[in-house]
């Protein structure tokens, strides 16, 4: 449904490169995630499959549609949801649905069935300037209009930037039923944690990809076994951590550190010999007993006495930092 092949694109005269040599599919009622930082090159990708820029260098197709040579037809065949909330604010819920849908030829009626449930959730404030809407209603309101012709291919562009976390899950339930609907949706995000709810995902950085796969398979990729280790000084720890001569990785999530260890201190996923951890299983939660106890008597000695350590399985930002790092 979509595809890519070698897309690169600079700005400022060639000095600042968005995207380089990005090539990718995504198939036809795919969930399919583009998933970075700021300045990952997602904005630049979407703009370029939607027909809003032109590629420097590369091929890339919309539904069989050449993004350059067939760029009217695209443009009615696709519903954006650009990052930034973009519809007219002085215009009321009800008025930018109906704008919209008469710039597609369509109306607010004859698509109800596909933006039924989401507009229920604000059509009782469908007299509302958009302007005076929270968050959350502005993205309800942003992706019914994006789906009033009812596109075969969605485009979203960070929708859940910053919105709270109970309309981040509720979009990402209306995204579930869209794809139920047979509509094929590219979304970009930030929040790593939202990656599992990808059928597929693109991790991108400084405008190249570092992986493509299931989320469950690049989780199960990583390499090596990943320790989880808190104390009451969090901060202390840290640096101690990562003054250890065996930490090969160590960065903080929440209030635990999420560690790896180099070679024979640490131990692979799948209990290898040559890794120094032949006994051990990630699965069960259980640990090198050797590695736990030269770890925890070295915390005890700088003072952390009440340190602990677990072994964990690795989250999809803890294989992002490690790819960053290969």
């Amino acid at each position: 449904m979509i595809e890519l092949q070698k897309i690169k694109k600079t700005y400022n005269k060639g000095q600042v490169t968005a995207v380089q040599d990005i090539s990718f599919t995504v198939d036809r009622g795919e969930l399919f995630g583009l998933i970075g930082p700021d300045g990952a090159g997602k904005t630049t990708l979407f703009r370029i499959l939607t027909t809003l820029l032109l590629a420097d260098e590369g091929v890339a197709t919309v539904n069989g549609c050449d993004v350059v040579k067939d760029y009217k037809q695209i443009r009615r065949q696709v519903g954006y949801m650009p990052g930034k909330f973009s519809l007219y604010q002085d215009l009321t819920i009800k008025e930018n649905l109906n704008f919209f849908a008469t710039v597609f030829g369509t109306t607010l009626t004859e698509n109800y069935d596909l933006i039924k449930d989401i507009y229920q959730q604000i059509e009782p404030f469908k007299d509302r300037r958009a302007g005076k809407l929270s968050g959350g209603m502005k993205q309800k309101l942003a992706l019914c209009c994006a789906l009033i012709h009812k596109p075969a291919v969605l485009f979203l562009d960070e929708p859940t930037t910053g919105v709270d976390v109970v309309s981040r899950k509720e979009f990402w339930e209306m995204l579930k039923r869209l794809k139920a609907q047979g509509i094929t949706i590219l979304v970009s995000t930030p929040y790593m944690d939202e990656a599992n709810l990808c059928d597929r995902i693109a991790l991108l950085q400084k405008g190249q990809i570092l992986s493509i796969e299931t989320p469950a398979a690049i989780i199960h990729s990583f390499p090596t076994r990943l320790y989880a280790i808190q104390s009451s000084r969090t901060h202390q720890l840290l640096q101690d951590v990562r003054s250890y001569e065996g930490t090969a990785s160590c960065f903080s999530f929440g209030d635990a550190l999420h560690v790896t260890f180099r070679d024979s201190a640490g131990g692979s996923p799948d209990g290898d010999p040559a890794s120094g951890s032949p006994d051990s299983d990630p699965a069960s939660g259980s640990s090198d007993g050797s590695l736990e106890n030269a770890i925890l008597g070295y915390l005890h000695a700088k003072g952390h006495t009440d340190a602990r350590m677990e072994t964990i399985t690795p989250g999809i930002e803890d294989c992002f930092i490690h790819l960053l790092k290969e």
